[in-house]
């Protein structure tokens, strides 16, 4: 699938609940390509801090986003990564180091979030941290290489709407996206 000069990877984002590893697993499988769980990346501080129910600072991300960009970086052919991305400057980071790199925005609701994070205890993520996530989120829709997918829909249907948009919307590596 993948042009040499195209850059197919891809960033699922949204706030903790919204389903980034799912579709993050179905996409990478569809696309053929690797998936990196964002949340793998994480150091045990910043682990520590949200088991806590602690939210994290823009100090606490800053390494786990330049981890997160050294990890684009060493798949050029193209890799789906699951991160929150909730603020601009995040996302721009990550465009930095891959340039044409493209975002699924998953959008919910702050209580759908909450009854999702509290379907699954076993989670690294409390329910008490949700609406620090929200409080943090920097709406993406207006940038470019931005693909805005209501969370609630099926699975199935997510998938098939970013694979369509990934092949349909092919992004030259050198496209700028801001």
């Amino acid at each position: 699938m993948n042009n040499p000069s195209e850059n197919s990877s891809l960033v699922v984002m949204g706030v903790a609940g919204c389903g980034k590893s799912s579709l993050g697993q179905l996409c990478a499988g569809a696309l053929g390509l690797p998936l990196l769980e964002g949340d793998d990346f994480h150091s045990e501080n910043n682990v520590t801090k949200m088991r806590s129910g602690t939210p994290l600072s823009d100090e606490d991300r800053a390494a786990w986003l330049d981890t997160l960009a050294g990890q684009l970086q060493a798949h050029p052919q193209g890799v789906v990564l699951t991160c929150s991305a909730l603020k601009l400057r995040y996302r721009e980071r990550l465009r930095a180091a891959t340039p044409g790199l493209r975002f699924v925005f998953l959008d919910l609701t702050q209580e759908q979030a909450r009854e999702r994070v509290a379907s699954r205890p076993a989670h690294l993520f409390p329910v008490s941290l949700v609406a620090s996530q929200f409080a943090a989120l920097e709406d993406p829709r207006a940038e470019s290489g931005v693909l805005h997918l209501d969370a609630t829909q099926p699975l199935a249907d997510l998938g098939a709407a970013v694979v369509r948009w990934v092949r349909a919307v092919p992004v030259p590596a050198t496209l700028e996206n801001r």
